[in-house]
């Protein structure tokens, strides 16, 4: 595909996400603007009468006011979000002047494969037929009848279609519209969620506005959606933010019973749409069970909190898991096998928190011991009971990458050779750094981390009881550390470490990463010790930096980047790619319906989508049979024999092999990276090009297939017929070894 400039017309950008937002007292009590009453780092609250403040307690018409700007803020920044990803979706492609098997094509690899069952609900005679289509299909993989709602994530494109054909807007609003309308609102959502994040640890709503700022200016490291709008990803992090909002009010401890209530269905909900929508979703909460695990041992969290946050999890989980009609990949994962660890062996050691502190220390080892004991046990032995495969490639990956295995493995090769599965590279905080969002960042982080370590110490001292017989004597003391900033400081160190080690993670740490900075910046923390530093920390200058500092900060951001966030915006490129568009009409048009193709991974997606053939292998890679029959189907650009390739084919049902010349003849990645390469040395034959290769490998004793076809020697015709080709592609249809194919007059040769 590529984008080409075209002659600017005069566009017009749609702004149609919803909003809304109520005046309330108790959700962001303490949090308004030109009070002091935000919640302290230090103990349970700050002072709600404002006493020794020199400031007067705002009324209740004017709490309203400021919350009422607070949310309007919200939503205006949430809408700007929408309409550049919406603008910048357009004017990449330009997509309302495409035809419909160009904006199909335009849905690549993985995105197309989601986006086809969107389709293909919409297209069913009825609901029910569709349900039934996705539960018994057997055109995602010649020769087997599948489950796609257990097997991928899609109930977001069930329910779109859904709805999409019980409301009444088929006369004006396109289905592919409707749909990545929908994923541009969830931007918005993620925006709000992000906002209210800030706003909660902070106490002020310029927090959120500096942080929808950031995340705006920041869009190219913090979202690819206007390019990927199918990923899952993008349907599931704005719920993964609204659930990290919901914790952060959950922790804030001047709820009452009924508040801390709906915080944690809202935290069930949020988290169970997260892991709905994401087949990832397990390695994600580990991470964060693993934060909440953390502040069990600094005992920054109640029992009843650790608790609640451990059952929240489960059972979204398990929620997800019945949705999915019991996808053993959900019992099977490492991140139930931690929750039933630690909570049993929390139940076990009732008193780990007893004694000096040199023996609180070493019980916590011991315990953190334990719990990763049992952890490993209990994950292997559901996973034999289970006889579970399908997320051994990652765990292969996970290996390779840190040099604990071989790196021979196809499947961990081909994660290990994506960019997008490598180190974050370091551009990306130099442009963070440029946004200002970088700076403060780092010094809250500093900062946080080293009052979080004493906090932790002084909880873990001897005679100090547990954390509920604390609570009462901790009126007019040093109090422990808000957990609710605890919870946000671990889960910004947690995931920035996800996001350094695999570049595709950085897209959870870098929204949260602005709440973080513009907390710091926004709080009193950072600047009660710059003030003391300086010694003229007042009550007023302190007001009036927190203040004063992100409103200049917006400013500066607005002057010097929103000219080239609309220069970008009126940059107008169109797609090209007539190439694929040549083979999918030729496909739709001159094969049967029940054809089945072979090819690559990317490649049938979009096949798939735009003619409705039936598929050897896709990109949804969660499936131990699946991965195999992909690398037996790549033999196509390895040195095999074409007799030895025609019975791969013919195994698994493929009517026609589509060969790419992109992949036959790879130059994107270096030696040992490209396709034909991980072949190579997953088959023990020697790579192609200068270099030095492992002693074990020997030289293949057949041509490279993708290449050798291409002779028209006899080898290859008589089991092979060439159907199409451009510049691009070359097609070819399997013959039949003893019977003469009486279809071949039907379907001519295309040379070009």
């Amino acid at each position: 595909m590529e984008l080409r400039k075209r002659v600017k017309p005069k566009h017009g950008l749609s702004q149609d996400a919803p909003s809304e937002g109520r005046c309330n007292h108790n959700a962001l009590s303490g949090t308004q603007e030109g009070g002091e009453g935000g919640v302290s780092l230090l103990g349970r609250s700050g002072s709600r009468s404002h006493s020794g403040s020199g400031v007067s307690p705002l009324r209740p018409w004017q709490q309203c006011v400021f919350m009422a700007a607070g949310l309007l803020a919200a939503v205006l920044l949430a809408l700007t979000q929408a309409w550049c990803v919406n603008g910048l979706h357009e004017n990449l492609l330009w997509f309302s002047q495409l035809t419909e098997v160009e904006r199909e094509i335009s849905f690549r690899t993985e995105c197309g494969l989601y986006y086809s069952y969107y389709k293909q609900m919409l297209h069913a005679p009825s609901i029910q037929e569709g349900l039934k289509e996705m539960i018994h299909d057997n055109l995602t993989e010649s020769k087997r009848t599948i489950n796609l709602l257990q097997r991928m994530n899609i109930y977001q494109e069930v329910f779109l279609s859904v709805l999409y054909r019980l409301l009444p807007i088929q006369s004006y609003l396109e289905p592919v519209y409707f749909y990545i309308y929908t994923v541009f609102s969830l931007q918005a959502v993620y925006v709000i969620a992000l906002y209210l994040t800030a706003w909660l640890l902070s106490g002020s709503w310029l927090a959120g506005a500096l942080t929808g700022v950031w995340y705006i200016l920041n869009r190219v490291d913090t979202t690819r959606v206007e390019f990927t709008i199918s990923l899952r990803e993008n349907w599931s992090l704005p719920f993964l933010a609204l659930q990290v909002a919901a914790i952060t009010c959950y922790l804030r401890p001047q709820l009452i019973t009924l508040q801390q209530k709906v915080m944690v269905w809202l935290m069930y909900v949020t988290t169970f749409c997260f892991c709905l929508t994401w087949q990832f979703n397990q390695f994600i909460l580990l991470v964060q069970a693993l934060v909440i695990y953390t502040l069990d041992c600094g005992d920054f969290l109640t029992t009843t909190q650790v608790t609640t946050l451990y059952l929240v999890q489960v059972s979204s989980l398990l929620s997800v898991w019945f949705l999915q009609f019991c996808n053993s990949m959900i019992l099977g994962s490492l991140v139930l096998s931690f929750i039933v660890a630690a909570l049993f062996i929390r139940h076990c050691q009732p008193g780990v928190k007893t004694g000096s502190l040199v023996v609180r220390l070493g019980k916590v080892l011991l315990h953190s011991a334990l719990v990763l004991l049992l952890t490993v046990t209990i994950n292997y032995l559901a996973k034999k009971a289970l006889q579970l495969q399908s997320d051994e490639h990652i765990f292969k990956f996970i290996k390779s990458k840190f040099a604990l295995g071989s790196t021979r493995d196809f499947d961990a090769s081909l994660y290990l050779c994506e960019e997008a599965f490598g180190l974050l590279p370091l551009d990306t905080l130099e442009r963070l750094a440029g946004t200002l969002l970088l700076y403060p960042y780092v010094l809250t982080l500093l900062l946080l981390c080293g009052m979080l370590v004493a906090a932790a110490l002084q909880n873990l001292r001897p005679n100090r009881g547990s954390t509920e017989e604390k609570k009462g004597a901790r009126e007019g003391q040093v109090a422990a550390f808000r957990p609710d900033v605890a919870y946000n400081l671990l889960h910004t160190l947690f995931y920035g470490l996800l996001a350094f080690s695999t570049m595709r993670m950085k897209y959870i740490w870098t929204g949260h990463m602005c709440a973080v900075a513009a907390y710091g910046v926004c709080g009193t923390e950072l600047w009660t010790v710059l003030l003391s530093a300086l010694r003229c920390n007042t009550k007023l200058l302190l007001r009036l930096v927190r203040y004063v500092v992100p409103v200049v900060m917006i400013g500066f951001l607005y002057y010097k980047f929103w000219p080239k966030l609309m220069e970008e915006l009126s940059e107008l490129r169109e797609f090209y790619d007539p190439d694929t568009v040549e083979l999918m009409t030729w496909i739709s048009t001159k094969t049967p319906k029940q054809a089945v193709f072979a090819g690559s991974m990317q490649l049938l997606a979009g096949i798939k989508l735009c003619t409705g053939r039936v598929l050897t292998n896709h990109p949804h890679y969660e499936d131990k049979d699946l991965r195999e029959r992909t690398r037996q189907v790549y033999q196509v650009y390895a040195r095999r024999s074409p007799e030895e390739v025609y019975d791969i084919l013919k195994a698994i049902g493929a009517d026609y092999v589509v060969l790419e010349n992109s992949i036959c003849y790879e130059r994107r990645h270096r030696r040992g990276c490209r396709l034909r390469d991980l072949l190579d040395l997953a088959n023990g034959h020697i790579m192609d090009g200068p270099g030095e290769d492992d002693p074990d490998l020997v030289p293949a004793t057949h041509p490279r297939f993708c290449d050798a076809i291409k002779t028209d020697a006899a080898a290859y015709n008589t089991l092979f017929t060439r159907t199409f080709q451009n510049k691009t592609f070359h097609v070819y249809r399997l013959k039949k070894k003893r019977k003469k194919n009486t279809k071949g007059s039907s379907e001519p040769s295309v040379t070009q």
